[in-house]
């Protein structure tokens, strides 16, 4: 069955889980940790994310963010491609790091924002990591110890959690930790993470209810939150799929792309598919992946292997500075 495209508009809350290969450790030690969480404040400063949550456990990580300026693809494409560059060096090692591509829900604010803040920053003392609250609040893998101020980190987006405890930050610091510990007792949340129909609704109960009222129930296994916050992004989804198709109908492929860009561009395309660096192929090779990249939706692997380039070599192109004049190719 293909995979789902992801869901993603400015300014959507997203739970964002990536796991290691065959499940390898990914965070060997504190110069991994610290790695990841310095790309993590880059983005977070340059206003790509807002990051609310977050934890890092040995094979895999949790992250609650917000999209920014950039969207969320292209935030955790900068993130985990450096990441892994980064750590194959550090370890001595090579090949794919993560499991698949990482997997993100797009979640309903209200109640989640708060949920999955709690759930994510439980995730060491449910893993056995941490024995209790108090060995939680100076943990230096998760975020919670952030918001309690033990641990300095100012690209986290503490305030907006704490704003709902209340206005003066010692209670509503109190109230938060209260409110976390409280989860304890709820256990694994599952829905949070998994299942579609549960997840998307919130819950069994949510479920039950509507299905005994003969409610319309639309669900979405990319999607957390109540059946018209569902609705609503499946809508926007395919306006945004529909886009893309008249795109892609246009341009059926990258070798129709390629030739156009080569013949406006007067390159030769075995010169635009080799590791040629002249001034003008480079260019041509810029415009390609950005607008094979952006606009057609392709992967960067997708890309490199038509190029024969490498994958970051693609991403690279596809992020650096934006050249004028894509309308002469679509």
């Amino acid at each position: 069955m293909p995979r789902q495209p992801r869901l993603d508009t400015p300014g959507a809350l997203h739970h964002v889980m990536g796991r290691g290969i065959d499940g390898i450790k990914i965070f060997r030690n504190k110069n991994d940790c610290e790695d990841f969480l310095s790309r993590l404040k880059a983005l977070s400063e340059k206003k790509a994310l807002s990051v609310y949550a977050w934890a890092l456990m040995d094979n895999h990580f949790h992250l609650l963010v917000r999209t920014g300026k950039s969207s969320l693809s292209d935030s955790m494409r900068k993130l985990l491609t450096g990441y892994v560059v980064n750590y194959n060096r550090r370890h001595k090692r090579y090949g794919h790091l993560f499991q698949n591509r990482y997997k993100s829900i797009l979640c309903e604010d209200d109640p989640f924002l708060l949920e999955l803040t709690r759930y994510i920053h439980l995730n060491p003392l449910r893993a056995g990591i941490v024995r209790d609250m108090n060995e939680l609040r100076r943990y230096d893998r998760c975020g919670h110890s952030v918001i309690l101020g033990k641990i300095y980190r100012p690209w986290q987006d503490s305030e907006t959690i704490l704003a709902y405890f209340g206005k003066r930050r010692k209670a509503a610091t109190e109230k938060y930790e209260k409110y976390v510990e409280d989860g304890i007792k709820a256990g694994n949340r599952l829905e949070l993470v998994g299942g579609g129909l549960i997840r998307s609704l919130g819950g069994w109960s949510q479920v039950l209810s509507l299905k005994r009222t003969g409610s319309k129930i639309y669900s979405d296994e990319r999607i957390l939150g109540g059946s018209d916050f569902v609705k609503k992004a499946i809508k926007d989804a395919e306006k945004k799929e529909k886009e893309t198709l008249r795109l892609n109908q246009r341009i059926s492929d990258l070798v129709s792309l390629a030739g156009r860009i080569c013949k406006g561009e007067s390159v030769d395309i075995s010169d635009l598919c080799s590791g040629i660096r002249k001034k003008d192929v480079v260019r041509s090779r810029k415009i390609f992946c950005q607008l094979a990249v952006k606009k057609m939706g392709y992967s960067g692997a997708e890309i490199a292997r038509f190029l024969g380039i490498t994958t970051s070599a693609v991403n690279r192109l596809a992020e650096s500075d934006r050249l004028n004049n894509f309308k002469d190719y679509l």
